[in-house]
C-alpha cells in the first residue's frame, strides 16, 4: 500500500500565504480519508518536513504560488514539472520545499509522484483571512485535490 501525504504549506497570519493551510483544513472539515493518506498543515516548517515526508510514496503540496499570473490564477504542476518550476522560485515556500525534495533524493528516498497545486495570491499582508480574489480557488483546490487523490486510486468519503 502507497503511503500518500496530502501537505498544506503557508503561513495562515499572512492573508493569502496561507492558502495551502486553509485548502487542508477545509478538506479535512469535508472528507475522511483512507489509512494510507496523511493530511498536513505544514504551516511555514521548511526542512523540518523532512521527517513527515520520507518514506512517502505519492505527494501532494498546496500552496501560494507566484507563477507571475494575476491574483486568483490556478496552477498545477507534476513530477519533472514540480522540479522545474521550483527552481524558478515559483512557490512561496521554495526553499523549504526544494529542499526537503532534494534531501529525499539524496537519502535514497525519493518521492515516485509529486503534485503541487497552487494559486496565485493577492494578497500578502497581515491578517487572517484570504482576499476576495483567493478565497474562491478553496473549492478548486479541493476538488482538484480529489482528483490527484483519485488518479492515485485513492477514494476518499464526504461527511454527512
Amino acid at each position: 500500500m502507497e503511503k500518500i501525504v496530502v501537505l498544506g504549506v503557508g503561513n495562515i497570519l499572512m492573508q493569502d500565504e496561507g492558502f495551502g493551510v486553509r485548502v487542508v483544513e477545509e478538506i479535512t472539515r469535508r472528507y475522511t480519508f483512507p489509512e494510507q493518506v496523511q493530511i498536513l498543515d505544514g504551516g511555514t516548517l521548511g526542512m523540518e518536513l523532512l521527517r513527515f515526508i520520507a518514506g512517502v510514496d505519492c505527494l501532494l503540496i498546496i500552496d501560494a504560488v507566484n507563477g507571475g499570473g494575476v491574483p486568483g490564477e490556478f496552477y498545477q504542476f507534476a513530477n519533472e514539472e514540480v522540479k522545474v518550476y521550483f527552481k524558478q522560485k515559483v512557490s512561496m515556500h521554495e526553499l523549504g520545499v526544494q529542499d526537503v525534495l532534494t534531501a529525499l533524493e539524496l537519502l535514497g528516498e525519493p518521492v515516485k509522484e509529486i503534485v503541487v497545486l497552487g494559486v496565485q495570491p493577492a494578497v500578502i499582508d497581515i491578517g487572517l483571512e484570504l482576499s476576495q480574489v483567493v478565497q474562491p480557488a478553496i473549492d478548486q483546490a479541493v476538488l482538484r485535490t480529489l482528483a490527484v487523490l483519485d488518479s492515485w486510486g485513492i477514494n476518499c468519503l464526504p461527511h454527512t
